[in-house]
């Protein structure tokens, strides 16, 4: 079926090309044109005598003129036809493009991986989700029945933040981090947290989550790349 697909692409592809290839024309020699002039200018010439603009002994002369000029043109060279050269070199050059995209593809390509359908794909996400629920499950059951003195847990929290923030578990995660702040307080990890409520209240920004930001903000060093961000959150609580 692939190979359908490739020639079908490749046919569409090459379709404007070989439209205007077929409706391009060659340059005609400098005799074929002047021909062409010099006939044009026969007709306008009777048409100026038919409607009286000239008279007919200026229409004779420049008749003769125009006659004169005709045989003149006859004698030019005629250079020798190229089309049949051209033709040929682009509709190879026309053939050679899905030839090589094939070469290509045969190269660097899988033509023989099976398909993937979109079912068992959307099957094997869930079942990461289970797995990633049931591990996050343990990590909080964990850290619930943890000491309050243990070091290890405001790490332990900040992790949980993280892996509920990364799957946009934003009202969960505000709570891991505000767990963890609540062991040792870390400007950061405060800012996160309040970041996260504002996610999951749907940017509004609560009274006691605007006391977060700030509470971060005052404990935060002079160079904390996050400060400007909370200020901003902070006018903003302001304004609401």
């Amino acid at each position: 079926m692939i190979w359908i697909g490739i020639f079908l692409l490749s046919v569409i592809a090459l379709l404007p090309c070989l439209i205007s290839f077929r409706r391009t024309t060659l340059l005609r020699d400098e005799r074929e044109s002047a021909f062409e002039l010099h006939q044009a200018q026969m007709v306008e010439l009777d048409r100026d005598l038919a409607e009286g603009l000239i008279a007919p002994t200026e229409h004779d002369s420049a008749r003769l003129e125009i006659q004169r000029r005709l045989l003149g043109s006859d004698n030019m060279a005629v250079p020798a036809p190229r089309r049949g050269a051209s033709t040929l070199a682009i509709s190879a050059a026309l053939l050679a493009l899905p030839l090589a995209s094939v070469g290509l593809y045969l190269t660097c390509g899988h033509p023989s991986m099976p398909a993937m359908p979109l079912a068992p794909r959307l099957a094997a996400a869930d079942k990461a989700d289970h797995r990633n629920d049931d591990l996050i499950n343990r990590l909080r059951d964990s850290l619930q029945h943890m000491p309050a003195d243990d070091p290890s847990r405001f790490q332990g929290y900040v992790l949980l933040g993280q892996a509920e923030a990364a799957r946009d578990h934003y009202a969960a995660a505000a709570q891991a981090w505000r767990e963890a702040i609540a062991s040792k307080f870390e400007p950061e990890v405060a800012a996160r947290a309040a970041e996260a409520q504002t996610m999951a209240d749907g940017g509004h920004i609560s009274p006691e989550t605007a006391d977060l930001y700030r509470r971060a903000l005052d404990a935060a060093p002079a160079d904390a790349p996050w400060r400007m961000a909370v200020q901003q959150r902070i006018a903003q609580s302001e304004h609401q």
